[in-house]
């Protein structure tokens, strides 16, 4: 599955901003699907992730009760909507998908699918 993240931007702390991550190929009814992140010279870090129905969630302690994940199978798209941002948010955000029913993997290498990034930057 082609996964394409959009969205991302520049905005001051406090603000929100909703990413979105398109399929194409394949359905994403198959996939649990996750978002990470990667700020400048750190590693690829979990953000959330969410099952095949979209009712199961999980999410890194940094984002919980800020972020929320959720997803349109109908629309074979996925999206994180980022409340109350910190400077410490700014970083690429990737979409990932891994085949089957373990949406509580947090390893980047659990994931066979990638989008290209989308960046994030949140100024103080």
């Amino acid at each position: 599955v082609q996964l394409q993240a959009s969205g991302g931007g520049l905005v001051q702390a406090g603000d929100s901003l909703r990413l979105s991550c398109t399929a194409s190929g394949r359905s994403l009814i198959s996939y649990s699907m996750a978002w990470f992140r990667q700020a400048p010279g750190k590693e690829r870090e979990f953000v959330a992730s969410i099952n095949q129905s979209g009712v199961r969630k999980n999410y890194a302690d940094s984002v919980k009760d800020r972020f929320t994940i959720s997803r349109d199978n109908a629309k074979n798209t996925l999206y994180l909507q980022m409340n109350s941002l910190k400077p410490e948010d700014t970083a690429a955000y990737y979409c990932a998908a891994r085949y089957g029913s373990n949406f509580y993997a947090r390893r980047s290498t659990d994931y066979e699918s990638w989008g290209q990034g989308t960046l994030v930057t949140v100024s103080s």
